[in-house]
């Protein structure tokens, strides 16, 4: 065999064995001394590649009946990335973000971080996520250098809702166990004004409880906290669309879910009632079901960075001011325990009813 024979052969034996790695380098051992959301977002350098190139230290989760990883671990790890490419008194403010096409679980994300701009009181980046070489995500963060807005401020916030449930110590030995041991715990959804027969869409409210499991290290400092709450804002997000206009959004039919063994069913059940939607299989039967429901963009804006207890309970809540032409547009606030306004976060997604049998064939 020639040595461009051989050259060619060791390059296919490569690419077959980096088809088969979830991550560019081997996964270390989660630490021990940090959070699990620490661990799930960590990101690594390749300098070996370039400047200010990273890529995913762990695998990614592709939640079930997705078409791409979770979106808020791609946002969070670009995060991860562009922090480390600023000066350390630079929090992050905003992000804008993009995404292009559904991530694979299977393959390494490379995050491309391009130093836009630095100056005495912003800083910009962009971050490129890619996998095989195409762009899957692409988003814009602006840094500002902490306390650089002056002595006198003019400061106002919205204040935390009214009649919100608080916290309670028993909280912290509940778990749903259909949510299994992902990195953040999440309570039950609330649904407002869904049973006003009167109420619009856009006035119906979804409200809910997050946090990080476990003890955000102090090592990882108020970047992990707001890594992990770039991660959590992602949860259950363009999901609101479906929820107050009341569309099935399980495979299988309401009438399927009443006949499976009783284990499964009562599994069901716990999952539509953790949702809001009520355990009443017969309130669905011939409700309009979900086609697709992807997001297209994010926006995060950090109010009070230096604030973020991301494993402190955060209160979410979400409405929708508008949906049409197969797409949606969710509004979410996030508050500390106190009533801080910790963030404001925007996103469009497709929002899509099933179509009669063609929605298997649709293409964003």
């Amino acid at each position: 065999m020639s040595d461009g024979g051989k050259e060619a052969s060791k390059m296919e034996g490569t690419e077959k064995v980096l088809d088969k790695r979830t991550t560019l380098l081997r996964p270390p051992e989660p630490d021990p001394n940090k959070a699990p959301i620490e661990n799930t977002v960590e990101v690594t350098p390749l300098a070996v590649l370039g400047e200010d190139i990273f890529t995913n230290t762990r695998p990614l989760w592709l939640p079930p009946g997705a078409r791409g990883v979770y979106g808020g671990a791609v946002i969070a790890q670009s995060l991860a990335a562009a922090q480390l490419t600023v000066k350390d008194d630079f929090l992050v403010h905003s992000c804008h973000c993009y995404f292009l096409l559904a991530g694979s679980p299977t393959i390494p994300i490379m995050y491309h971080v391009e130093r836009v701009r630095d100056g005495r009181s912003f800083a910009t980046r962009t971050v490129q996520a890619r996998q095989k070489g195409k762009c899957i995500f692409t988003t814009t963060i602006s840094f500002m250098r902490e306390a650089s807005g002056g002595a006198k401020q003019i400061r106002h916030a919205a204040a935390l809702p009214d009649k919100v449930e608080m916290p309670r110590p028993s909280w912290d030995d509940e778990d749903e166990a259909w949510e299994g041991v992902g990195p953040f715990q999440s309570r039950r959804i609330e649904l407002l004004n869904m049973r006003d027969p009167e109420a619009r869409p856009d006035q119906r409210k979804t409200r809910q409880w997050h946090r990080s499991r476990g003890k955000i290290s102090a090592e990882g400092g108020h970047q992990a906290h707001l890594n992990a709450l770039a991660y959590i804002s992602d949860s259950y997000f363009i999901g609101t669309v479906s929820r107050i206009h009341g569309l099935w959004r399980l495979g299988m039919t309401p009438e399927q879910v009443v006949e499976l063994p009783e284990q499964r069913r009562a599994r069901m059940r716990a999952l539509l009632e953790f949702e809001g939607m009520g355990s009443q299989l017969e309130d669905w039967v011939g409700r309009p079901k979900l086609g697709m429901l992807v997001s297209l963009d994010h926006s995060i804006y950090f109010h009070e960075p230096k604030r973020v207890r991301a494993d402190e309970w955060m209160f979410s809540e979400m409405e929708s001011p508008w949906s049409g032409d197969g797409r949606g547009v969710v509004m979410q606030r996030i508050y500390a325990q106190d009533g801080t306004l910790l963030a404001s976060c925007i996103q469009e997604g497709v929002v899509r009813l099933q179509q009669d049998g063609v929605e298997k064939a649709a293409k964003i």
